[in-house]
C-alpha cells in the first residue's frame, strides 16, 4: 500500500551544511518569503523587486517536471503536473533486483540524491563561495537583525539557475571571496569551524579563507583594543607559540621514532610489534635500575667496606664468567654490608665487619643520619617488584582496551582511507616513509577483509587434527628431552663440584674453574637457538592457512620451552645451591647464583647475535650468490619475542642477588636493537601473505606480566622468606631469612618509641603475613578483569553503532525506492487523463 513520505529539511544537520545546494524549489520559497518580506517593511528597490518577480517567473516557465518539493515538517509530498512524457515501461530484469541500479530518476528522486555531499562536486569555486556566503549571512540574521536585500549586491545574491555549472569571472569571484571573509569573521568561532568544514573545497583553500578570517579579525581587534591590551595579547600568543614548539621538540626526542616507522613501513606490524616490545623492555629496565642504584649500589659504592682479602686482578675473562674481580664488587650481593651507613663509624675506629644482633651501631645512628643497609635493601627489592607490577597491571589493562575495542576491519578502511595522512608532513623522505607505512596498513586490513574460512571435508579435517597431534606430539617430545637434559647437566655439575671439594686439591687457577661453569649456560642457550627451528619445522608441515594462526602457535610452543627451561634453572638454584651450599664449598651462595645468571643473560645475547650472523646475513648470501633466488629469510617474531621474555626474566630474577643486572639488561637491548634493525632491514624481506596482528602487544604484555614477571616474583619471595641467608656476606647476614631485617627495625622502632607499636602491627599484618600477598595478587587481577569486561562492553557497543549505521543505509535505499514508486503510480493516472484529452 503506497503512502506518503515527508522529509524534513529544517533539521539542525540540514543548517549545519547537509542541504543541497541546487535545491531550487527550496530556493524559490526562500525568494517568495524574502519577496513578501520586502514588500510589507517597503525596503526594497522596484529594482530588486522586479528581479526578484522575474527570475520567480522563468522558474515557473522553466520546462522541466514539476515534481514534489520537499517541505518541513508537518507536511506531504505534493505533486505538479508533468508536460513531457516518459516511456510507460518500469524496470527491466536487473533494476527489479536492485532498484538503485540503472534507474532513470525522476525529479522527486534526484532531489534526495542531491542532498548527498557527493553531488556537490564539480561546481566551480565561485558558485560555492557565492553559496556559503549566503550561508554565512543566514547564520548573521539568526544573531543579529536581517539586512534589507538591497544592502546586498547582485553578485552576493545566491544562484537558482538550475543545475548546470556556473561561470564566474575573477574580480567577481574575487569579490565573493572578500565578502565571504568578512561574513567568516564576524561569524563566532564556532559557527565559523562548522561553517568551513561544510564547504566542499580543498584543505588548501578551508585553511587559506580561515587564515585571512583571523587576520582581518586581529586587524580590527588592535584598531579596538589599547596598547597595553595589544602587549598583553602579544605576550600570551608568543607564550602559546613557545609551549607549541617544546611540545614539539620533545615530540622529537621519542626514541628510536624514525626507524621504527621505516620498519612498520615495509614490514608491517607483526615486526613492528617485536621492536615495539623490545622499547618497552628497556623502559622497564631503566626504571629498576634508577631505584636499585640510587638506594642500594650508590649509597653502597660510597662507603666502601673494609675487606681483608684483597682483589683479584684483572684478566678479561671476567667478562664472560662474571667471577674473579668482579666478585667484590657492588656487582653482587656478597659485597653489601650489615650495618647502618654512616661517615663517624671509619672515624671512630669501628670495625665495619662486625654484625650487631640488631645490625646497626648506636654511635653511628648519633653521630650522622644513618641508612639502614639492609632495610634499604630489602625495601628497594620489595617496592621496585610492587611498582613494577602495578605498571604491568596499567600496561596490560591499556593495551587491553586499545586493541579490543574495535576488532573489525571494515570500519578502520574507512578511518584509515580519509583519516590517516598527516598534512603537516612535507619532507619528501617523511612523505615517502608515511605512504609506505600506509600502504602496508592497507594491504594488512585488506588481507583480513578479503581472508575467508575454507570448508573442509571430513576427511580433511581429520587429516589436518592427525597432522596437528603429530607436530604437537614432536614439540612435547623435544622440549621434554630438552628439560632433562638440562636438569641431568645441571646435577652432573653440582656432583663435580662435590667431588671437587671433598678430593682437597687446592686450585691453581679459580678463575679457569669457573669458566667451567659456562658449560650449563652453553647449553641452555645452544637448545633456546636450535629447538625453535624444530618448531617452524612442524608448523610448516602443519600449513596453516592463517599467518596470524600460525604466529599465535609458534608463540605457545616457543613459551612452553622458556617455561620449563626456567623452571628446572630455578630448581638447580633454589632447591640445591642455596639448600646445601657447604656440600659444594660456597661461602657466599647468593654470589653465585648471580654469577651464574650473569653468565646466562651474556651467552643469550651471544647466541643471539651468532643467530643473526649465520641464521640471516650469511643464509641471504647464499641464497643469492648460490642458490641465485630472491627470497631472504622472514623474521621470526614468536621466537625473538620470547627471546627477549626469556631475558628479562632472567634479569628479574638476578636482581636480589646482583643489584647491577637491569644495567647489564639495558646495554644488551640497547645492543639488540641496532643489530636486529640492522638485519631486518638488510636481511628480511616482508610476509608474502600480509596479515594484521591487532592484539599482538597485547599478548606479549600479557607474557610478560603472567608467566615472566609472576614466576620471578614467586622466586624472589620465596627466597626472602625461606631460604637462610649466608652466614659471612651480604646485609642479610645472620638471619634467619631476609625478611627479619624489616622486622628488627620494627622492634627497634617500638623500643625506642612505644607510641609506634601500631607500626609494628601493622607490618606484622601487612608484611609478615603472606595472606597479603594473596590479596594484593587478587585484586590486581580483579581489576584487570574489570577492565576486560567494560572493554567487552564498549567493543559490543560499537557492534550495535555499526550495525545501526547499516539498517540507517538500507533505510535511505527503501526511502529512495518507495519515493520513486509513490511518484510513478501517481504520474500514471495523470498520464492517461491527458492521454485521453488528446485523443477527445
Amino acid at each position: 500500500m503506497a503512502r506518503n513520505v515527508a522529509f524534513d529539511l529544517n533539521h539542525p544537520l540540514m543548517e549545519a551544511g547537509l542541504e543541497s545546494p541546487i535545491d531550487e524549489e527550496g530556493v524559490h520559497d526562500s525568494f517568495s518569503q524574502l519577496i513578501a518580506e520586502q514588500s510589507q517593511n517597503g525596503g526594497a528597490s522596484d529594482s530588486d523587486a522586479f528581479e526578484l518577480q522575474e527570475l520567480q517567473r522563468q522558474l515557473d516557465e522553466e520546462e522541466r517536471d514539476n515534481v514534489a518539493f520537499l517541505s518541513g515538517p508537518g507536511r506531504e509530498l505534493r505533486e505538479f503536473q508533468g508536460r513531457r512524457q516518459r516511456d510507460a515501461e518500469w524496470e527491466d530484469a536487473e533494476t527489479q533486483a536492485d532498484p538503485l541500479i540503472g534507474e532513470r530518476w525522476s525529479s522527486a528522486t534526484m532531489k534526495i540524491l542531491s542532498s548527498m555531499p557527493s553531488r556537490t562536486i564539480g561546481r566551480n569555486r565561485g558558485a560555492i563561495i557565492s553559496q556559503y556566503y549566503n550561508r554565512t549571512m543566514q547564520l548573521r540574521r539568526r544573531r543579529q537583525s536581517r539586512p534589507a536585500i538591497r544592502d546586498f549586491s547582485r553578485s552576493a545574491r545566491p544562484s537558482i539557475r538550475g543545475y548546470g555549472i556556473e561561470t564566474d569571472s575573477a574580480d567577481a569571484e574575487v569579490s565573493k571571496r572578500d565578502r565571504l571573509v568578512n561574513n567568516l569573521q564576524n561569524l563566532s568561532v564556532s559557527d565559523r569551524i562548522r561553517m568551513l568544514r561544510a564547504m566542499p573545497l580543498n584543505v588548501s583553500e578551508k585553511s587559506e579563507l580561515r587564515s585571512l578570517a583571523l587576520q582581518k579579525e586581529k586587524r580590527t581587534l588592535s584598531r579596538r583594543i589599547p596598547c597595553c591590551s595589544q602587549l598583553k595579547y602579544y605576550i600570551i600568543n608568543g607564550a602559546r607559540q613557545g609551549w607549541y614548539s617544546w611540545l614539539s621538540f620533545l615530540h622529537s626526542l621519542h626514541l628510536w621514532q624514525v626507524p621504527l616507522k621505516r620498519v612498520s613501513g615495509r614490514f608491517g606490524s607483526g615486526v613492528l610489534s617485536y621492536f615495539l616490545f623490545l622499547k618497552t623492555l628497556l623502559f622497564f629496565n631503566v626504571f629498576l635500575f634508577l631505584l636499585t642504584g640510587a638506594f642500594m649500589v650508590l649509597p653502597q659504592a660510597l662507603h666502601r667496606p673494609d675487606t681483608s682479602a684483597g682483589r683479584l686482578p684483572f684478566t678479561g675473562l671476567e667478562l664472560l664468567t662474571g667471577a674473579g674481580y668482579f666478585s667484590d664488587t657492588v656487582m653482587y650481593y656478597g659485597y653489601y654490608c650489615n650495618y647502618t651507613l654512616g661517615k663517624s663509624c671509619r672515624d671512630d675506629g669501628w670495625v665495619h665487619d662486625v654484625s650487631l644482633s640488631n645490625g646497626t651501631m648506636p654511635d653511628c645512628v648519633s653521630k650522622h643520619l644513618p641508612y639502614n643497609m639492609p632495610l634499604a635493601y630489602f625495601f628497594t627489592i620489595g617496592v621496585s617488584s610492587f611498582l613494577t607490577c602495578i605498571i604491568l597491571v596499567y600496561s596490560m589493562s591499556k593495551s587491553f582496551g586499545q586493541s579490543f575495542r574495535i576488532d573489525k576491519s571494515h570500519s578502520i578502511l574507512a578511518i584509515k582511507t580519509f583519516c590517516s595522512w598527516d598534512f603537516k608532513v612535507i619532507k619528501k623522505s617523511s612523505v615517502k616513509l608515511m605512504s609506505e607505512n600506509i600502504c602496508t596498513q592497507f594491504k594488512e586490513l585488506l588481507a583480513e577483509v578479503s581472508h575467508k574460512q575454507v570448508k573442509n571435508t571430513r576427511c580433511q579435517r581429520l587429516w589436518r587434527l592427525m597432522v596437528h597431534g603429530l607436530a604437537w606430539a614432536i614439540c612435547v617430545a623435544s622440549t621434554t628431552a630438552c628439560v632433562l637434559a638440562i636438569y641431568y647437566c645441571s646435577d652432573h655439575m653440582h656432583q663435580n663440584l662435590q667431588l671437587l671439594l671433598r678430593s682437597g686439591v687446592p686450585v691453581n687457577n679459580p678463575l679457569l674453574n669457573e669458566a667451567i661453569l659456562l658449560a650449563l649456560p652453553v647449553l641452555v642457550s645452544l637448545i633456546n637457538l636450535l629447538l625453535p627451528g624444530l618448531f617452524n619445522l612442524a608448523a610448516w608441515m602443519e600449513d596453516y592457512e592463517s599467518p596470524s594462526v600460525r604466529t599465535y602457535v609458534s608463540i605457545g610452543r616457543n613459551l612452553m620451552l622458556k617455561v620449563s627451561v626456567l623452571g628446572v634453572l630455578c630448581y638447580h638454584w633454589l632447591g640445591r645451591v642455596a639448600a646445601d651450599p657447604e656440600t659444594i664449598g660456597l661461602k657466599c651462595w647468593e654470589t653465585f647464583v648471580g654469577q651464574e645468571l650473569y653468565r646466562f643473560l651474556l651467552m643469550d645475547l651471544i647466541f643471539t647475535i651468532l643467530d643473526t650472523l649465520f641464521g640471516e646475513f650469511l643464509w641471504r648470501l647464499f641464497s643469492e650468490k648460490v642458490l641465485k633466488r630472491r627470497r631472504k629469510p622472514v623474521f621470526d617474531i614468536a621466537r625473538n619475542v620470547l627471546e627477549l621474555i626469556y631475558g628479562q626474566t632472567l634479569a628479574w630474577l638476578g636482581v636480589l642477588f646482583t643489584p647491577v643486572l637491569p644495567a647489564v639488561q639495558i646495554l644488551k637491548l640497547l645492543l639488540l636493537f641496532y643489530i636486529k634493525m640492522s638485519s631486518v632491514m638488510m636481511n628480511c624481506q616482508a610476509p608474502r601473505k600480509p596479515y594484521r596482528v591487532s592484539q599482538m602487544t597485547t599478548v606479549f604484555i600479557t607474557l610478560l606480566c603472567f608467566p615472566s614477571f609472576l614466576g620471578a616474583s614467586v622466586c624472589v619471595t620465596y627466597t626472602m622468606w625461606s631460604i637462610t641467608p649466608s652466614s659471612s656476606c651480604g646485609p642479610f647476614r645472620e638471619l634467619k631469612t631476609m625478611f627479619q631485617a624489616g622486622k628488627r627495625w620494627v622492634e627497634e622502632l617500638e623500643k625506642d618509641n612505644p607510641n609506634l607499636s601500631v607500626l609494628a602491627r601493622a607490618h606484622s599484618y601487612l608484611v609478615e603475613n603472606p595472606f597479603f600477598l594473596f590479596v594484593g595478587a587478587g585484586i590486581f587481577l580483579i581489576v584487570i578483569y574489570f577492565h576486560s569486561q567494560v572493554v567487552d562492553g564498549q567493543r559490543k557497543i560499537i557492534g550495535l553503532l555499526q550495525e545501526q549505521i547499516e539498517n540507517e543505509g538500507d533505510d535511505k535505499k527503501f526511502l529512495i525506492t518507495r519515493l520513486q514508486t509513490i511518484h510513478e503510480q501517481k504520474r500514471t493516472p495523470a498520464r492517461r487523463l491527458v492521454s485521453q484529452n488528446s485523443n477527445c
